[in-house]
C-alpha cells in the first residue's frame, strides 16, 4: 500500500490529495473482499470515477490522470500483473490534440451570395492536419452518403475525381429492409462518419462536410456540438498518411441554407442520395474556411493488466476485457454545469472491467488461458485508444482469443434479457447462447440496429483487426417494471444526457443489473479461456481476412 500511495502522490498536486485518500480507501475495501461479483464495489466505483474531482475524465488532462492512476491502483491491488509499458499498468498513447479557434469561419460562396455559418451554432469539426491553422477555398460537391462499398454494387463517386474539393454528404447509408444489403436496417460502418471521412481523405479531398439529421445520425445536433466543440485528440500522424483540412459537420438548417444556394432542399438531396443510379452533383458554390487552431502533444494511457493463465501451453494466448475510462472533460456549460461526467458513459464499464478482473484473480484454479484486463482512452474521439491497442497489442492478435468490451450501462436493476450484437457472427456464439441459458436470460435481438452501435464501441478496433469481438449490453426487459420501462430510459437518456453534463451518478441507482452483465462475461470469459481452440468469424464476415491475415496461435 506504501508504493501505491507512493506512487500516487507523485503523479498528483497536492490538492487532488483528498481525492487519493478516496482512492486508497475505496482500493483498500476492493482488496479487502473477495467472492462474488459485487453491487457495492461496481457503485463504488462508478461514484469516484463519474465525480466532479475528475473533472469528465477528458484525455490529456488532470482528469484523466487520477481516473488512469486510480484504475491502476485497483489492478494492482487485486494482484493483477502489469502489461503495459517498462513493466508497469501504461500503455502510453501519442497523441495530438487539436482544437478548433471559436473565431474559426466558414462560408459557401456562389451564385452571387454568400451565406456565412456560425461556429458552433451551424458548424463544427476539426482539421486532421495537425498544424496551426489551415485556409482554403475549393469547390463543393454533393456525393451523397460518400460510400464506395463493390460487395452491394453501390458508389457514390462514380468515377468523379473529387481531389481537392469539400464533398457535402450525409451521415448513414441507403435504407433497406434486406439484411445482405448494407446490413438491412442495422447500419454498417460505411454509414459511420469516421467511414466517411476516411472515404474522402482517401481520395484526396479537402474536407468533407456532414449535413446533420436526426434520424441519419441517431441523435441531435446537441450531441454533435458537444461532442466536436471541444479539443479532439487524434492520433499522430504517420508519414503520408491522407488527412482532410477539414472534417466538419453542419446543423440541418445550416444544410438547408447551403442547398438554398442552389435551389435544392435537404430532403431532395437525401432522397437523392438513397437511389443506386446517384453521381455527385456539384453545387456551383464553394466553401471558404479559415480554421485557426490550437495544437498540443499528449501522451494519452491505455491501463493494461493481465492475470496469467494457468497452462504453459496456452498462457501465450489471452482473452481480453475492454472499457473506455474517458468522457469529454470540461465544456460548454449547460444549467451551469461545464463537468461532463460520464457516469454511464463509461465510469460503469470501467466498475465491471475491475471486478472483472478482481474476480478472475479470485480463482482458486485459473482459466488456461491469460486473461487481459484493457481501460483504453479516447473512445469519445472516435476509438482511439482502442484502435492503438489493435496496433501495438500486448499479446498477439493471432493469439487473442476473445475481446468482450463493456460501455454504457444503465443503473436501474436486473433484466430478464441480454444484448451480444455482433457474437452470432463468431465461433464463440454457442458459448455464448449457454451462458445465457445458465443464467436464465433471453438473448434480445439489438433494439436499435439502426443506430450501429456495434462500430461505434471499442470492440470494433480489435474486430477490424480480426479478433472476434463484441459488446456485452444489458437487456430492456426489467424485472418488476413495465414492459416499455427499458426503451423509455433508453430514449430518455439518449435525448437529454448523452454526451451532455447530466450524465451523472445518483445514489438511487440500483445495480444488481450491472452485476448479472459481469457475471454474464465472466461465464463466457472464463469458459473461452478454457476450451482448446480459438474462436474466429464465420465464413463470409467482413472481418474473417484479418483474422486469417494475422497468422496462426
Amino acid at each position: 500500500m506504501d508504493k501505491i500511495r507512493t506512487r500516487l502522490k507523485a503523479g498528483c498536486s497536492q490538492e487532488w490529495l483528498p481525492h487519493i485518500c478516496l482512492v486508497l480507501t475505496i482500493a483498500a475495501v476492493a482488496f479487502a473482499q473477495t467472492g462474488e461479483i459485487s453491487g457495492e464495489r461496481l457503485r463504488a466505483h462508478v461514484k469516484f470515477l463519474s465525480s466532479d474531482s475528475l473533472e469528465g475524465r477528458g484525455v490529456g488532462t488532470r482528469g484523466e490522470k487520477l481516473a488512469t492512476e486510480y484504475i491502476a491502483t485497483q489492478f494492482e491491488l487485486i494482484g493483477a500483473k502489469p502489461a503495459g509499458d517498462r513493466g508497469t499498468y501504461f500503455q502510453r498513447v501519442p497523441m495530438v490534440g487539436v482544437t478548433t479557434q471559436p473565431s474559426a469561419t466558414l462560408a459557401a460562396v456562389g451564385a452571387g451570395q454568400t451565406v456565412a455559418f456560425k461556429w458552433l451554432d451551424d458548424f463544427v469539426g476539426v482539421s486532421e492536419l495537425q498544424q496551426a491553422a489551415d485556409q482554403f477555398d475549393a469547390e463543393a460537391v454533393f456525393v451523397g452518403h460518400g460510400i464506395a462499398a463493390p460487395e452491394f454494387h453501390w458508389d457514390d463517386f462514380k468515377g468523379v475525381d473529387v481531389k481537392g474539393k469539400v464533398l457535402v454528404l450525409f451521415t448513414n447509408e441507403p435504407p433497406s429492409e434486406d439484411p445482405k444489403f448494407f446490413g438491412g436496417r442495422a447500419l454498417t460502418y460505411y454509414g459511420r462518419w469516421t467511414y466517411k471521412y476516411e472515404e474522402a481523405a482517401r481520395r484526396g479531398a479537402k474536407g468533407v462536410l456532414i449535413i446533420h439529421t436526426t434520424p441519419t445520425a441517431g441523435y441531435g445536433y446537441d450531441v454533435v456540438r458537444s461532442s466536436w466543440g471541444k479539443e479532439d485528440p487524434q492520433l499522430k500522424l504517420a508519414a503520408g498518411q491522407p488527412a482532410l483540412a477539414f472534417a466538419g459537420w453542419l446543423s440541418e438548417a445550416a444544410g438547408a441554407r447551403l442547398f438554398g444556394m442552389s435551389s435544392k432542399k435537404v430532403e431532395e438531396m437525401l432522397s437523392a442520395a438513397n437511389s443506386r443510379d446517384f453521381r455527385p452533383i456539384p453545387l456551383g458554390l464553394h466553401i471558404r474556411a479559415n480554421i485557426p487552431t490550437r495544437i498540443r502533444q499528449i501522451e494519452s494511457r491505455n491501463v493494461v493488466a493481465m492475470i496469467p493463465g494457468s497452462d504453459p501451453a496456452l498462457e501465450s494466448q489471452a482473452v481480453i476485457f475492454t472499457a473506455h475510462w474517458d468522457h469529454l472533460g470540461i465544456g460548454p456549460a449547460v444549467k451551469g454545469d461545464s463537468i461532463y461526467n460520464g457516469a454511464v458513459d463509461n465510469a460503469t464499464g470501467c466498475a465491471i472491467l475491475l471486478e472483472l478482473a478482481r474476480a478472475w484473480q479470485a480463482l482458486e484454479h485459473k482459466p488456461k488461458r491469460t486473461a487481459l484486463f484493457a481501460a483504453v482512452t479516447a473512445e469519445e474521439a472516435g476509438l482511439r485508444g482502442s484502435e492503438y491497442y489493435a496496433e501495438h497489442p500486448v499479446i498477439p492478435l493471432a493469439k487473442t482469443a476473445l475481446d468482450l468490451n463493456f460501455d454504457g450501462f444503465y443503473p436501474f436493476g436486473r433484466t430478464k434479457d441480454i444484448s451480444v450484437t455482433g457474437a452470432e457472427r463468431t465461433t464463440a456464439w454457442p458459448v455464448v447462447q449457454e451462458a445465457a441459458r445458465r443464467m436464465e436470460l433471453k438473448i434480445q435481438a439489438e433494439s436499435h440496429p439502426e443506430q450501429g452501435h456495434y462500430y461505434r464501441s471499442d470492440h470494433f478496433s480489435l474486430a477490424h483487426a480480426g479478433v472476434p469481438a463484441f459488446s456485452i449490453n444489458q437487456g430492456t426487459e426489467y424485472y418488476g417494471k413495465p414492459a416499455d420501462f427499458g426503451e423509455k430510459i433508453f430514449q430518455d437518456y439518449n435525448d437529454k444526457h448523452y454526451h451532455q453534463p447530466s450524465d451523472e451518478y445518483h445514489d438511487d441507482w440500483d445495480f444488481s443489473g450491472m452485476e448479472q452483465v459481469a457475471h454474464f462475461g465472466f461465464l463466457i470469459g472464463t469458459t473461452v479461456a478454457n476450451q482448446d481452440g480459438l474462436p474466429t468469424w464465420h465464413a463470409g464476415d467482413e472481418f474473417l481476412p484479418a483474422r486469417e491475415k494475422s497468422g496462426k496461435p
